[in-house]
């Protein structure tokens, strides 16, 4: 090495902005990319962040997306990290370089070209996307709340549907205007009472041919045997019964076997008529990454990592939140994909890559949980608190259950956008709710 010449610094590299990946990139930028120590790099193929289990908010409309989305390239400036646009579609372990596809505009025309971005270590957190099992039909008729696009689609979807049955009169719209959610865990139990409050506020502002709850149908599906699986019995059937008594059919222990413009049909022989399905059971990691170059993984395409989030089969390469499957102690479950666990591993990540860049050992990951919160809008919410008393969990309901909901996305913008931030952003949310219709009507 000739005199003075300087080491180059480390370059990491995080593939997925969601929470894990962006809170990852945001705390190694402060500590390792403002002191020039590391070179840290965020990939994503979309140009802004919203927090994922928001999407049944969007795909109601009782959230705009674009109002609580976050600007890759902003956080990423104002945080001492880079940022790339792009989806990662390849990987060479022997060249230490990831390939990502080449990026086109709404016009399909190329608007960056393919690229291979090198790194010295790489961070995999792609989370996962809807697992439909190879369900006849359901990628044709089904629509998966997986990314904000989705989910606005959905909303237009909807929004249609009301304008159509106000011209055509609520009889003859009834049929065509039923949703069937499939899957009876957070997000299609959510989605569920959300659409339910959306048809009621639509009725206020004319857009509903009859009395709020009687032209819109919903249905939701469940081939297990009751709703809300991760939390206790006695909430799963509070949640039920709320639902129920809200005029939601809850259809358990049916199993889809096809979906069909004409609607979803079980193997019981049920039949469900619906003009809109929502598939929302089941998850899996993206297609590509099963076995990519080498690396182990399992038949949900995630990648088996060790207690350090570390892939069985290079060092060098990391895998963290829905998309890695990572070991808890012996005898219990891998680690559950949800954004608590996602969080946790971004923290305990964050510190092993400073340990590492200053020549010290990575530390293990240990999921604590922290229980499950499942909210039915403006009707109840639900919990389950998990290590808060001898016996571990004690149940939470109601108002106090709805303000633990409320903080968990205000911790998550706390640990990406800072307190500032945060506060001002509380400050807009009663401004804009204030300002603005109480659902997005177009």
């Amino acid at each position: 090495m000739l005199a003075g010449s300087q080491t180059a610094p480390q370059r990491i590299v995080i593939v997925g902005g969601g929470a894990g990946g962006l809170e990852l990139a945001v705390r190694l930028g402060k500590k390792l990319g403002k002191k020039k120590a590391a070179e840290v790099t965020l990939i994503d193929a979309a140009r802004t962040h919203l927090w994922k289990p928001l999407l049944h908010q969007v795909a109601a409309g009782t959230l705009d997306s674009h109002a609580d989305e976050l600007e890759y390239y902003a956080v990423a400036r104002n945080n001492h990290f880079k940022f790339r646009l792009g989806r990662m579609d390849g990987l060479d372990r022997t060249a230490k370089v990831i390939q990502l596809s080449a990026t086109v505009d709404e016009n399909g025309d190329e608007l960056l070209p393919r690229q291979a971005i090198p790194y010295d270590t790489l961070v995999i957190s792609l989370g996962s996307q809807t697992n439909d099992f190879n369900t006849a039909g359901a990628k044709e008729h089904a629509i998966m709340l997986d990314t904000p696009e989705a989910a606005e689609r959905f909303h237009q979807r909807i929004i249609n549907s009301c304008l159509r049955a106000q011209a055509v009169g609520a009889d003859a719209a009834l049929n065509r205007f039923t949703v069937a959610i499939i899957g009876g865990g957070a997000t299609g139990v959510e989605l569920s009472a959300e659409l339910h409050m959306m048809n009621r506020i639509l009725a206020t502002y004319g857009l509903s041919s009859a009395a709020a709850g009687q032209d819109l149908k919903i249905a939701i599906v469940d081939a297990a045997p009751r709703l809300l699986q991760m939390l206790p019995e006695r909430l799963s059937a509070s949640v039920t019964e709320e639902l129920r008594g809200l005029g939601i059919d809850v259809h358990v222990n049916e199993k889809v076997v096809e979906v069909s413009k004409e609607g979803v049909r079980m193997a019981s022989g049920t039949m469900i008529p619906a003009s809109i399905v929502v598939w929302a059971a089941g998850i899996k990691a993206p297609d590509f990454l099963n076995n990519i170059d080498g690396l182990e993984t399992n038949r949900s395409n995630q990648i088996i990592v060790e207690r350090t989030l570390q892939s069985t089969r290079d060092a060098s390469i990391f895998a963290m939140g829905d998309c890695a499957a990572c070991p808890q102690n012996e005898g219990q479950p891998l680690v559950p994909p949800r954004a608590q666990a996602a969080h946790q591993q971004a923290l305990l990540l964050a510190k092993s890559l400073i340990r590492q860049a200053r020549g010290k050992s990575l530390l293990p990951f240990h999921y604590h949980d922290h229980g499950s919160l499942v909210s039915l809008g403006n009707y109840s919410t639900v919990g389950s608190l998990m290590g808060a008393i001898a016996s571990g969990s004690v149940f939470i309901e109601g108002k106090i259950a709805k303000l633990m909901y409320w903080s968990l996305h205000k911790q998550h913008q706390l640990a990406v956008s800072g307190f500032i931030h945060t506060v001002l952003a509380v400050c807009a949310e009663f401004i804009d709710a204030a300002r603005n219709p109480r659902i997005k009507l177009h």
